[in-house]
């Protein structure tokens, strides 16, 4: 997030996009709500489905699921026809403009409406209000980043940000919403496949040089390792012969399960360190037992930037130990002794080695969570970054084109099927399936379907049905509603027995490596035609 929770109170327009902020961030949705309510903030949300947000909405579109990118420059077509643009923030603050306004140019809102399905009079009243508000700040999540173009659905909020010069004030900014609670902090501490911590390029000599003398070792190499995708592909080849996953539920949470499970057989050597026996640690040779985040001392970094402290509130059951203790005492009996891994000792180590930790401490965070940028033991944390420049000087606008999801509806495969998560279950269901009076408010999965899709398949909700993709297929109950639109299907992703993964496809952004979960063609199946087909 450029800005922080605070900003959205700010805010005289937001635009939430991809994010079902209510049942996904709760917290942050309340912010949103608050803003609307009480602050007279105008909130323009693009999503496909009927959402509580949708409430609150002054301006609702409802887009075609996968065409974020023509959406965006529909609205930034309008913002410079009508002559909305921030022009002295484009010139003092940016660069590329020209190239990307040249391709602006073939995004007019009639066009944009096709491809979309947003009528184009509802796509020019959005690009006013956010154009014309002092301050107005972006939310996204998932619903933008899990497609094949999910890198330039991002370009293209940073382009909207800095058309309209919203961007390194209060209320405003390019602020995604984390889909775990230390999605962030991981990220930071490099776990990415391409960065040490706080994403120093490992390909850079210099970097390594300084991480090689501070963990004495001769050698780090400088090649970018694998992404997940990409690990799960090498061990279905064959090429990976073991893995180690730590607080990851693959078996469920990727797409294509069935082609997950084919790669977990073939490895030789499978170690899961969780803090259940997940369905993924079913495959696992060696399962060590993990504590949770009220068993173990340490920090969160939150979607804000905001470093925080963790305290051990009870002991933890059994043989569970702190996922530090573990991975330490494996190295050691590797023959790399990696010394005193107690949390305050790691922070000291993390602000020695990552610029922008530099200046947080236990000692500091005693007494409240700190946003980084924070460089020395003065600075007080950064709330809103690019405030007088941004990291790589100007800003740089990008020429993003539409382009459409990896693969689209035909007559085999007639529905659209998007995925994601209830307010009840969270992510695979390791924790909150075992909760007995959420089991009772969602017991099972179902599939979203729209009244005019059911009528077609003489549907009235609560009967059994198939769903069916080119990777596999389904059995759950049908949930009649106009929550989704004709055309499109709705299935949360958090159930082992129904796994919506058994649907998606495997193909990624070219950039990211993120697979497409948010849009896969399918088909229902339904009656005596049912027994035909295979079930996951």
């Amino acid at each position: 997030m450029t800005n922080s929770f605070d900003d959205l109170e700010k805010a005289d327009c937001i635009l939430v996009i991809g994010s079902n902020t209510t049942e996904n961030h709760p917290i942050t949705g309340i912010r949103i709500k608050r803003a609307v309510m009480k602050n007279n903030c105008t909130l323009i949300l693009a999503e496909p489905r009927h959402i509580r947000l949708c409430y609150y909405a002054s301006i609702w579109m409802r887009q075609r699921p996968g065409t974020d990118v023509a959406l965006l420059n529909g609205m930034m077509h309008v913002i410079l026809e009508e002559e909305l643009a921030d022009e002295e923030f484009i010139k003092e603050r940016t660069e590329g403009f020209e190239e990307f306004k040249e391709m602006i140019k073939d995004y007019p809102p009639e066009k944009v409406s096709e491809i979309t399905g947003v009528d184009a009079d509802t796509i020019r009243e959005a690009a006013r209000a956010y154009a014309s508000a002092k301050s107005a700040a972006i939310v996204y999540s998932m619903g933008i980043t899990q497609h094949v173009t999910g890198v330039d659905n991002v370009l293209s909020l940073a382009n909207l940000a800095m058309l309209t010069g919203n961007i390194g004030r209060e209320g405003t900014g390019v602020n995604p919403l984390r889909g775990q609670n230390n999605v962030q902090g991981a990220c930071d501490m490099g776990g990415l496949p391409n960065v040490f911590p706080g994403y120093q390029p490992v390909d850079n000599p210099e970097v390594r040089k300084k991480f090689e003398k501070a963990w004495g070792v001769d050698y780090l190499p400088g090649a970018p390792g694998l992404t997940l995708m990409e690990m799960m592909e090498g061990a279905y080849k064959g090429k990976i012969k073991a893995m180690y996953i730590m607080g990851e539920n693959p078996i469920l949470s990727d797409p294509d399960i069935q082609h997950v499970k084919e790669a977990m057989e073939k490895l030789e050597f499978l170690v899961v360190q969780d803090i259940y026996l997940t369905e993924t640690a079913e495959y696992a040779d060696v399962v060590l037992p993990a504590t949770c985040f009220a068993e173990k001392e340490g920090t969160f970094t939150n979607t804000e930037r905001r470093v925080q402290r963790v305290r051990k509130a009870v002991s933890p059951p059994g043989q569970a130990r702190e996922d530090s203790w573990i991975v330490a005492e494996i190295s050691r009996r590797l023959g790399y002794d990696m010394g005193d891994v107690e949390a305050s000792a790691v922070m000291k180590e993390i602000a020695s080695l990552t610029p922008s930790y530099a200046g947080i401490s236990y000692q500091r965070l005693e007494e409240k969570g700190i946003q980084w940028p924070c460089t020395s033991e003065d600075h007080p944390g950064t709330p809103i970054l690019h405030t007088e420049k941004f990291t790589r000087g100007k800003g740089l606008f990008h020429a993003v084109a539409y382009r459409p999801p990896a693969e689209e509806v035909d007559d085999e495969f007639p529905l659209l099927l998007t995925t994601g998560r209830l307010l009840t279950h969270y992510h695979t269901g390791t924790m909150t399936r075992r909760i007995e009076p959420f089991n009772q408010l969602v017991p099972h999965n179902r599939v979203w379907i729209n009244p005019r899709d059911a009528e077609q398949y003489g549907l009235s909700g609560g009967e059994e049905v198939v769903v069916e993709s080119r990777r596999g297929a389904i059995r759950l109950e049908a949930r009649v509603t106009d929550f989704v639109p004709p055309g499109v299907l709705f299935i949360p992703f958090h159930f082992a027995e129904s796994p919506a993964n058994a649907l998606t496809g495997t193909a990624l952004d070219p950039v990211a490596k993120i697979p497409e979960f948010k849009v896969s063609a399918v088909r229902l199946v339904v009656g005596k035609e049912m027994k035909k087909i295979s079930v996951v």
